[in-house]
């Protein structure tokens, strides 16, 4: 197949299921450039693996990358391109403490992100929601009944009993 065109299109022989993991979140920006300078400003590290139009921040196991906007768009033969008011998606960082949620929060800010949702008390415990530069939303949330490793990695199939 690698050896085709670009362009050229294929059929498959029989289904296959993809494993059950992400790889990749991709996020189409309108400036990859500031994009990158906003999460870098959050604290995030840059892979040296990306360039300067596909850069990537390494998440543990999976990565963000940001693409132009309207490169992505084609990619996906997407017609409509304008920015949806509310996507339905949200990345989520689970904080290590409920002391911390306001203080990510505050670093959304400094980094030029904007608050949806300041660090509020919730049933589970306390949450608050920043949108990126191009308005990608992020939820910032501190719960007990989260179970991580040594490492802060998410153990998925468990939870804390409280």
């Amino acid at each position: 197949m690698l050896d085709q065109p670009t362009g050229q299109t294929y059929e498959a022989a029989s289904a296959l299921p993809p494993s059950q993991r992400i790889h990749l979140l991709l996020l189409g920006v309108e400036d990859v450039t500031r994009s990158a300078k906003f999460y870098e400003a959050l604290g995030w590290t840059r892979s040296p693996t990306g360039n300067d139009g596909f850069v990537k921040f390494n998440m543990g196991g999976y990565a963000i990358c940001l693409i132009n906007r309207a490169d992505f768009a084609r990619d996906a033969l997407a017609s409509n391109t304008d920015k949806p008011g509310f996507s339905g998606v949200a990345l989520i960082h689970l904080a290590r403490s409920v002391e911390d949620v306001p203080r990510i929060l505050a670093q959304a800010v400094a980094a030029g992100g904007v608050i949806v949702k300041p660090a509020t008390r919730t049933d589970w415990g306390v949450a608050g929601y920043f949108k990126d530069p191009d308005g990608h939303l992020f939820e910032v949330d501190y719960e007990t009944v989260w179970a991580f490793d040594a490492q802060h990695h998410l153990r998925v199939d468990e939870v804390n009993i409280v």
